[in-house]
């Protein structure tokens, strides 16, 4: 823990903010700045997109290429289902983790593509028995983790109130996760237009 402490880097942060806010642009530089504080250290990347179709497979390959770019020995890996497994196994006191992001996470538990098809499938909180274990699974790890983690997530209930008992489930759903996680990291930032507001 030492080791963070003339780090600029908040020891759990979470950022939210809409959509092209400069959320990941922010997580990206808390990744530069640990790998630039000190030597010896690494970063890891935890994704949690999936490729449903040629217009993701194409911005995941330039969400790559970009973070190849901006954050040079950053790895990447895959996390889209089962995110607290893998961030117990890559947080270590000398590497950060970045999650990107929370939104993308939760939509894969409540709105899987492969359920989308099924007429009879329902997205509420209720019809994911597995969300609610995998969220209190994930928090145990994240209140737990060795070293460093920024998470991203977006802040999506500031507009008008969504039509639909599934899409109001799944914001609802959002919500109380953001304010979870928020809870659990020392720094909370909110993006808006590229520009960052400390809210914790």
């Amino acid at each position: 823990m030492s080791d963070s402490l003339s780090s600029p880097v908040a020891w759990q942060e979470l950022i939210l903010g809409g959509q092209k806010s400069g959320k990941t642009r922010r997580a990206e530089q808390a990744a530069r700045d640990w790998l630039d504080a000190a030597p010896g250290r690494s970063a890891t990347y935890l994704a949690t997109g999936q490729a449903w179709d040629d217009e993701m497979r194409a911005r995941i390959a330039r969400h790559q290429v970009d973070r190849a770019a901006r954050v040079p020995g950053m790895q990447t890996l895959e996390a889209p289902l089962q995110l607290a497994q893998a961030l117990q196994a890559h947080s270590s006191p000398r590497t950060l983790v970045v999650v990107d992001c929370l939104t993308m996470w939760l939509t894969n538990w409540m709105m899987p593509m492969e359920a989308t098809a099924s007429s009879t499938s329902s997205t509420s909180a209720e019809s994911s028995p597995d969300w609610g274990a995998q969220r209190s699974r994930f928090l145990q790890v994240l209140a737990h983790c060795p070293g460093p983690v920024v998470l991203v997530g977006n802040e999506i209930g500031l507009g008008v109130i969504p039509m639909g008992r599934e899409v109001r489930a799944f914001v609802d759903a959002l919500g109380v996760l953001n304010q979870d996680v928020a809870a659990a990291c020392s720094r909370v930032t909110l993006m808006a237009a590229g520009l960052p507001l400390q809210l914790k």
